[in-house]
């Protein structure tokens, strides 16, 4: 078991990718720095393993499976995830993998939004769009993360090796995120510097498709941890239009003693039944979620016994 792993998800890094190794190298001498490659056609192989990284590779493409392969091959006391494009300054890493080891946090942020981003990045849309996420999933989850989208963070065994991996690009962060808040899991915020990519470094997120796969995530997420809310704001949704185009209806009836829009009667009726059907359905798929949580908090139970167990061996 290594006491701390330094994990860079790479895609044709190779113009910054022997700069972060070096960099994490320095600040991190005792750490075991692993690249892995997902399918690059540049150097970025060679030039990792040229810099001192072990090298390894995964060819589904897309950043979560990348995460998914790290977690489940990497043992260690504490994983800092950070990216091959050097944005991600290596000398908070220290300071990161503390929060996980003295004051056991099982994630640590690395917060690019509350210092330089918004004016390192040249990217307008991506500035509204980290906004966007960070407010709307701390409003759904009662949390205060305060940078969602980062790709720069620390975590404990415990969490790597309980965090089911389902997406497989981007959106990963975003389902890291949701996770740590629904099983209420020590997040902790270190504030980073933040600096745009070096010229000839072009990102590999695309700002409308995988903005729109985020948004879609944190739904599908919003879904299936808060079952109860999701469809409580259907249900609400299709009340309100059913009652919304029932008054008409009973106004006329009241004044004339006739219902000439009957169709539009039969619609309100199946509308809210649906909104009916949408709360016993939220009802139901709630003591699912509670029992998934259960089944969660005995899992870190038995994951935590067999971390103690690899401690007590390396001993």
């Amino acid at each position: 078991m290594d006491r701390i792993a330094v994990l860079i998800p790479c895609y044709n890094e190779e113009k910054t990718v022997q700069k972060v190794v070096k960099d994490f190298r320095e600040v991190l001498p005792e750490a075991t720095i692993y690249v892995y490659d997902n399918n690059s056609s540049d150097r970025t192989a060679e030039l990792a393993a040229a810099a001192g990284a072990v090298v390894r590779h995964e060819y589904q493409q897309g950043k979560g499976n990348v995460i998914r392969r790290m977690f489940r091959e990497i043992d260690a006391q504490v994983y800092i995830v950070t990216d091959g494009d050097d944005t991600y300054p290596a000398e908070y890493a220290r300071q990161m993998v503390n929060e996980v080891l003295e004051h056991q946090a099982d994630m640590v942020v690395g917060d690019r939004l509350s210092s330089t981003y918004f004016t390192e990045n040249k990217r307008p849309f991506h500035n509204f769009g980290n906004s966007l996420v960070r407010g709307t999933i701390n409003r759904l989850f009662h949390t205060e993360i305060k940078d969602i989208m980062t790709g720069y963070r620390a975590f404990s065994y415990q969490f790597v090796k309980t965090f089911p991996v389902l997406s497989k690009g981007f959106e990963i962060e975003t389902e890291m995120t949701i996770h740590a808040a629904d099983k209420n899991m020590q997040v902790d915020n270190v504030v980073i510097e933040y600096r745009d990519r070096p010229e000839g470094s072009e990102s590999k997120l695309n700002t409308y498709s995988d903005g729109a796969k985020v948004l879609m995530s944190i739904a599908k997420l919003y879904r299936n941890y808060k079952p109860m809310n999701f469809f409580g704001i259907l249900a609400l949704a299709l009340a309100v239009l059913s009652v919304a185009f029932f008054i008409p209806v009973l106004v006329e009836y009241v004044e004339t003693g006739l219902v000439p829009k009957f169709p539009t009667l039969i619609v309100c009726g199946f509308s809210l039944m649906a909104a009916i059907q949408s709360v016993f359905a939220g009802m139901i798929l709630a003591s699912g979620a509670q029992r998934s949580r259960q089944e969660f908090e005995m899992n870190l139970i038995r994951t935590d016994i067999h971390y103690k167990e690899l401690l007590k061996n390396e001993d």
